[in-house]
């Protein structure tokens, strides 16, 4: 690994030493040059912004095709292939006003195209929007996404839910590298802290085409913050206080680039207290804290562009188990407690041929999980360790057809060195195979793969046969065929078609595959099942999507068949006082969708009005509903933007409405819950004092401090509300 990675910065640099360089100019429709457009070639990692003229240059390209983007607040995006690269380029682009949103690149789909020419509808967000909204955690601010919700345990540990599905059928993806951190667990949450991540994609539906088992569900994936643009040097510092839980965050960056290198760095820590419920109260031991570290080095040239990352995260979580107790503000975590340690080491590298290029990921992941019940020795502790390889071969073009082959796989062990065990050591390897192609004809994309997998686990026995916390030796292997086909059409003008079929597949876990004890937080048994099979699903997307320059309509419809989903089931059998329960399977199917409106009445140029309601339906074979389905929500937002003067630029107030309706259909094991409508508020924008700029927001959520409790909140069979009112101040400067 040593000699590969000195060879891949050092080597052909001193190989290769072409110069192409591509210049030009940016303007708007009356030939006005446009100052300060973001110039950027995600491939290289590598961007410039336009002068007073609207100029600007990138140098020591590639020979063969790049992708650029310009991008600028109030414009249309432009993304430009130049091809094939001459020793110099001189363009012109264009850039035509827009009211709404930006059109974003889309890096977790095959093709990278911007969303309005991409075959799959995915959700595009950026972090700075989703801190906007003064959500205390990243998974918080995730949930405010159509079709996107979570699983909580109070404000610290909290689990994605993508239209229904959730733990090992959603995928997350952070710096390239799929996130493997015991996620397999109630109580594991999403392990990543905002800070040093730029934006995130969602997508809605199974994506096993491109990463293989436990994309069933659908993918977070995660875009790392991007380095300074070429020849700058910059530095960033920002603050949170949340009034709730008495916590702050705070986050330092650094990030330098020449023409070729670029490097960055930052670190970020997080604290709170207990969270106040309405009544005033504290949640015992929902305080918790956090440490974050991201870095980055990066090095490009005529043949190839390659970046190293690396994330720490420390979690230090208290565990709610006595409800409302001891009232304090103390940050000091009590017992029970978890502590988490996860380091990412992601390399990615792309090489750059005449007319192709293969794009390689590799990746290391070292998660150690402890659990501690009533003093310092770790009653659970668990060391995940895993090797992840992906690498894409883009053919060259062919007319107007695009196409992709690639092989995927990952190595990964797991060991025990606890009192208890809650799985058991085991080692899996999985492998993958996969092609896809796309063809683009005047409106109309169609794009279609096919990829096959085969995932092998190897556990090891444990403890003695038939007592609680044994485990039999399992040696098994799951495949799985997989296909993806999708179809894009503009309609009409500003009318756009996408209808997607889809399939995807999860290989049992090991908790599925071998418990036997007493589940944490569940009071029951449960009881593994090593005959499991793989769960196999297909679902059907459609979407609509209407665009004027002062309206936006869109209307997400799916279904979802699942062969041989997997869920627990009761024995009727008592052991120490706790219901048995085993792992069985049945079919299953999950239907709904979203619908939202973005109005922008003309001449008001400074309002805004969304409206969004989402909805989803999950049910066995037998007709019974499945667990941990959220309930259908509606949220209303008007948005004002404006000026003041010359000391508040970029200004916003936000007002939104968010009603969650209630939910009556629960499986047997759940209860049901009352709806409820939330309240909050958001002013901020870009300060000046003298000659110090920052970026300042304040936010009041739960404005009302209403006392309610969300349907996934693994509080609620203890009574315990969600968080009440909560008062966020941040700030954001550039030093």
């Amino acid at each position: 690994m040593k000699k590969f990675i000195i060879a891949l910065f050092l080597g052909f640099s001193a190989m290769l030493q072409a110069q192409n360089t591509i210049s030009g100019t940016v303007t708007d429709l009356k030939n006005q040059p446009i100052k300060g457009v973001s110039v950027y070639a995600s491939e290289l990692h590598k961007g410039t912004t336009t002068d007073e003229k609207g100029k600007f240059t990138l140098s020591n390209l590639p020979n063969g095709s790049l992708k650029i983007s310009f991008v600028f607040p109030g414009f249309t995006t432009q993304y430009k292939t130049i091809n094939p690269f001459q020793k110099e380029n001189n363009i012109t682009v264009i850039l035509e006003e827009t009211i709404f949103e930006m059109d974003e690149v889309i890096v977790s789909t095959a093709f990278n195209k911007l969303q309005s020419q991409n075959v799959m509808k995915v959700e595009h967000e950026s972090i700075k929007n989703l801190q906007r909204k003064g959500t205390a955690t990243l998974i918080e601010g995730l949930a405010t996404i159509p079709g996107v919700s979570q699983v909580s345990t109070g404000t610290s540990i909290g689990k994605p839910v993508i239209r229904g599905l959730s733990g090992n059928r959603v995928l997350v993806y952070s710096q390239g590298i799929r996130m493997e951190n015991q996620q397999f667990g109630d109580e594991h949450g999403l392990g990543l802290n905002d800070a040093g991540i730029e934006s995130v994609e969602v997508i809605k539906g199974p994506a096993s085409l491109l990463y293989g088992s436990d994309a069933l569900g659908g993918v977070l994936y995660f875009n790392p913050e991007k380095f300074a643009d070429a020849n700058t040097f910059k530095a960033n510092f920002s603050q949170k206080y949340f009034a709730n839980t008495q916590g702050s965050n705070t986050s330092l960056g650094l990030k330098t680039a020449t023409d070729n290198w670029k490097f960055l760095a930052r670190g970020s820590y997080n604290t709170h207290s207990d969270y106040r419920i309405a009544s005033g109260d504290r949640v015992t031991n929902t305080r918790y804290n956090e440490t974050d570290f991201k870095s980055g080095i990066g090095y490009s040239n005529a043949a190839f562009s390659s970046v190293l990352r690396y994330n720490y995260n420390k979690l230090d979580l208290g565990i709610p188990e006595e409800g409302i107790a001891a009232q304090t503000a103390s940050k000091e975590t009590m017992y029970p407690k978890q502590g988490v340690f996860n380091h990412l080491l992601s390399l990615n590298t792309v090489f750059f041929f005449e007319k192709s290029k293969l794009d390689v990921d590799l990746g290391y992941i070292a998660n150690d999980r402890s659990e501690f019940e009533d003093s310092p020795t770790a009653i659970l502790h668990m060391k995940l360790k895993t090797f992840n390889y992906d690498a894409k071969y883009y053919l060259p073009k062919m007319g107007k057809l695009e196409s992709i082959f690639g092989i995927q796989g990952m190595r990964q062990t797991n060991t025990n060195s606890g009192e208890e065990y809650l799985i058991p050591d085991a080692v899996t390897n999985d492998f993958g195979v996969f092609g896809t192609a796309n063809y683009e004809w005047k409106s109309n994309v169609l794009q279609a793969g096919l990829r096959f997998d085969n995932r092998k686990i190897t556990t090891e026995a444990q403890g003695i046969a038939g007592e609680e916390g044994s485990f039999e030796a399992i040696d098994t292997s799951f495949d799985s065929f997989n296909a993806s086909l999708g179809y894009k059409t503009n309609l009409a003008n500003d009318l756009t078609l996408r209808l997607n079929l889809a399939s995807g597949f999860r290989a049992p876990n090991l908790a599925e595959l071998t418990s036997n004890g007493v589940h944490e937080g569940t009071n029951r048994y449960e009881v593994g099942n090593s005959n499991l099979k793989t769960e196999q699903n297909v679902q059907t997307d459609l979407n609509l999507e209407y665009k004027t320059s002062h309206l936006e309509f869109f209307a997400n419809g799916f279904y979802n068949h699942i062969n041989h989903y997997i869920y627990t089931s009761p024995t009727g059998e008592i052991i120490d006082a706790n219901a048995v329960f085993n792992y069985i399977q049945d079919n299953a199917k999950l239907y709904g969708g979203e619908i939202g409106l973005h109005f922008h009445p003309h001449p008001l140029d400074w309002l805004h009005y969304e409206t969004s309601f989402e909805t989803v339906t999950g049910k066995k074979q037998n007709g019974d509903y499945l667990p941990l389905i959220p309930a259908n929500n509606w949220n209303n937002t008007i948005r004002t933007e404006f000026n003041i003067k010359n000391w508040l630029q970029d200004g916003f107030a936000t007002l939104s409405v968010s009603s969650t309706f209630n939910q009556n259909n629960v499986s047997g094991f759940e209860t049901q819950s009352n709806g409820y409508t939330l309240v909050n508020l958001g002013f901020g924008g870009k300060l000046t004092v003298g000659k110090t700029a920052f970026d300042i927001n304040l936010n009041g959520n739960n404005l009302f401090d209403k006392n309610y409790t969300a349907h996934l909140s693994r509080l609620k069979t203890d009574g315990i509300p969600n968080m009440g009112r909560n008062i966020v101040l941040g700030v954001n400067l550039n030093l």
